[in-house]
């Protein structure tokens, strides 16, 4: 799997159609997300998309995320996001500074305000969701 820093080396080296495809291979990329989890209960609310995130637990503790977006892009977005905090233990996520590893896209200049202002959502799901497993 590419690290987060690999591909910001990769996406600074692009051209602003290659990023958009960047991204949405990305999100082409993701785990396939079973329909019946698509639920109100896992909808990230304050996307202009719709974007479900559906948290998941693995033998040694470690949170694996599953994701989907009715939009390419936007789905691309919640891919980049979950490379910075896939299969990683509740305590590491908490201490992962998640807007710092995706400030090199620069998100909010190289795209739209409709697609990017989820992304707070997006991440504040992911916490709130590590902290409720650290707790446990």
């Amino acid at each position: 799997m590419q690290t987060i820093a690999d591909l910001a080396d990769e996406y600074a080296f692009l051209e602003p159609d290659d990023r958009y495809r960047l991204l949405i291979d990305l999100g082409r990329a993701l785990e396939d997300m079973p329909d019946p989890l698509k639920t109100d209960a896992t909808l990230v609310r304050g996307c202009s998309a719709a974007v479900w995130v559906y948290p998941t637990g693995t033998d040694d503790e470690r949170l694996h995320f599953l994701a989907d977006s009715n939009a390419a892009i936007t789905k691309g977005i919640i891919a980049l996001v979950l490379l910075t905090v896939q299969d990683k233990p509740p305590a590491d996520i908490l201490a992962t500074d998640i807007e710092a590893e995706l400030a090199p896209f620069d998100l909010k200049n190289q795209l739209s305000s409709n697609r990017t202002q989820g992304i707070p959502n997006m991440i504040a799901l992911i916490r709130a969701t590590a902290e409720r497993y650290a707790a446990a």
